[in-house]
């Protein structure tokens, strides 16, 4: 009997045991929860952010620098353009004579660099050439293009423009003068009539 009575505490310390073992999961599984990572970092990002060089910001800007270099569309494409904006302030760019009839004038090309022009470097517009080779200027159908101070364009142009003026009134007093012999031409009625207005010339219809 002591041997039987004393055996069914152990047994029910060992039955005692496997209840509480359930009331302890909890802890064991929100032990194991913290190991796990949260299934949020697992998925992949769905789409990357939006870049600057995305393509449509990227067509974009090519078409703007296509506008630039080539100028209208409606109007074609015009060989000698090139964007004003583009000319360092101070300067101006023209458009002078390199080659004529396959064959350049060393004499005229003289002449320019004495008037202060110097070819554009095509290092400082790569748009305006091609991007393979090396091009150390920038030409066009026989052109090339040159640059020089604009304070010489703006002198040599009221030199043009006075010097233009001066073959008007010269054309004015031949008219105006009568030959030896003959009565003056400031009648009225014979006094020749010059306009130095400037209009535009009629365009024929179809």
């Amino acid at each position: 009997m002591t041997d039987a009575v004393a055996a069914t505490p152990r047994r029910a310390s060992r039955f005692a045991n496997r209840v509480k073992k359930p009331a302890d999961a909890p802890a064991d599984v929100e032990a194991v929860a913290n190991d796990v990572p949260p299934a949020a970092d697992l998925r992949p990002a769905m789409r990357s952010p939006m870049r600057d060089d995305d393509a449509r910001s990227r067509a974009a800007k090519r078409a703007a620098e296509i506008r630039g270099t080539v100028g209208s569309l409606d109007e074609g494409m015009d060989d000698f353009y090139f964007n004003v904006a583009d000319v360092p302030d101070g300067w101006t760019y023209e458009w002078k004579r390199k080659v004529t009839a396959g064959a350049e004038d060393p004499a005229y090309q003289v002449s320019l660099a004495r008037m202060g022009w110097e070819p554009v470097p095509a290092d400082r517009h790569p748009n305006m050439m091609p991007s393979t080779g090396k091009y150390a200027i920038i030409e066009r159908k026989g052109m090339v293009l040159m640059e020089r101070p604009k304070e010489l364009s703006d002198e040599a142009r009221m030199i043009e423009l006075r010097k233009a003026r001066q073959q008007v009134n010269n054309k004015k007093s031949q008219l105006s003068s009568a030959p030896d012999g003959q009565f003056g031409r400031d009648h009225s009625s014979v006094k020749p009539k010059i306009s130095t207005s400037y209009e535009p010339m009629p365009i024929p219809k179809d």
